[in-house]
């Protein structure tokens, strides 16, 4: 009876270290859970959201080895040819011509160029001088004046103004011409990367409208939204609808996403960017001329502050929203606003977990 007792009070035990194993790997687990925050980043088209996933490259990945640089120059090559493609359709649109006889016979090149997408094979010189003479061309500083009356790359002049870097037998692309590539973003990207007491894992997913119904397979156990609207595109329109303002599309994604029930306990990040554009676009083009009820002028503050009034008048789920003005080109701004992201997306993990 003894042994049997003994047996017992043994079995009993060794079931209260199991027990007490398991809880103690749910604990681990509910901690690591808790130190792993899902951030998912939306907008429309260009409106910057690629740019900041390669800037969270820069500063939390040690950046980019001369291999991953190399794989851009196909990008690089591509964005130069569009972007002297996109003036030459504004001087179209515009009743412009070339006033160098010499650059008809470049254009006429250009459009049967065909680019090799290897990132091995440098860029035929000859493409290199013509893209240069065009752009050379007189009337070019026409057409670069009145570049808000026809859709033009962002980066087009960037890209264009090294034009002879770029085309160089040894050209390899600088962090700064990865952040200013476009390349469109089809499909749904995750990066990870640690910070000082999170592990990030940030999804960047396409913003044509054709890749938004993909974005429904990401809304589950997110952290945090990180949206971006690109302020300088109060004038433009949609690619893929040349009847919509881009502004006004942003406005509309916006509402759906912050009104959404897959984040009635979400934080919404908005990210007013590419201030720098925008800056410089108010002195040419009247805020005013496309939201009549705004009355600033050209004063930036007032001007950003009136963007992001609209958007806050389309909260009505009364979710916590955190703007930032950014410039996702400048690794400088954009590490010193993730700093305070952080220190938002911790201070919601803390809530969740009844800390605070």
């Amino acid at each position: 009876m003894g042994s049997c007792v003994s047996t017992d009070v043994s079995q009993e035990v060794e079931e209260r270290k199991r027990s007490a194993q398991i809880d103690k790997q749910i604990e681990e687990d509910q901690r690591r859970a808790q130190k792993i925050c899902k951030v998912l980043l939306l907008g429309s088209g260009e409106s910057g959201k690629s740019t900041i996933v390669r800037q969270m490259k820069i500063i939390h990945q040690n950046g980019y080895t001369h291999d991953e640089l190399a794989l851009y120059r196909r990008h690089i090559y591509k964005n130069l040819l569009e972007s002297i493609k996109g003036l030459l359709d504004g001087m179209s649109q515009l009743n412009l011509s070339l006033v160098k006889e010499e650059n008809k016979a470049y254009v006429l090149f250009l459009n049967d160029v065909q680019l090799d997408m290897d990132p091995k094979v440098k860029l035929d010189p000859e493409v290199t001088v013509a893209i240069s003479s065009v752009y050379n061309d007189p009337i070019m500083e026409e057409v670069r004046e009145r570049q808000t009356e026809f859709y033009l790359m962002d980066s087009a002049i960037y890209f264009l103004d090294a034009v002879e870097r770029i085309g160089a037998n040894d050209f390899l692309p600088t962090e700064g011409d990865v952040l200013r590539a476009r390349i469109k973003t089809t499909g749904i990207f995750e990066t990870k990367f640690p910070t000082n007491q999170l592990m990030i894992h940030m999804f960047d997913v396409g913003g044509q409208r054709s890749e938004r119904k993909k974005w429904i397979h990401c809304f589950e156990g997110v952290t945090l939204i990180i949206f971006c609207v690109a302020l300088s595109e109060y004038d433009q329109v949609l690619l893929e609808d040349s009847g919509q303002n881009r502004m006004l599309e942003s406005m509309i994604l916006f509402d759906s996403v912050v009104n959404s029930r897959w984040f009635v306990r979400t934080s919404i990040v908005l990210f007013l960017n590419k201030i720098d554009i925008f800056q410089e676009k108010l002195k040419k083009v009247a805020l005013s001329s496309w939201f009549h009820d705004y009355d600033g002028g050209d004063d930036l503050h007032k001007a950003a502050k009136f963007i992001l009034w609209r958007f806050t008048q389309l909260n009505r789920s009364g979710l916590n929203i955190y703007p930032h003005l950014t410039q996702a080109t400048n690794t400088s701004n954009i590490r010193l606003v993730f700093a305070a992201v952080e220190e938002t997306i911790l201070q919601n993990s803390l809530k969740d977990s009844g800390i605070l």
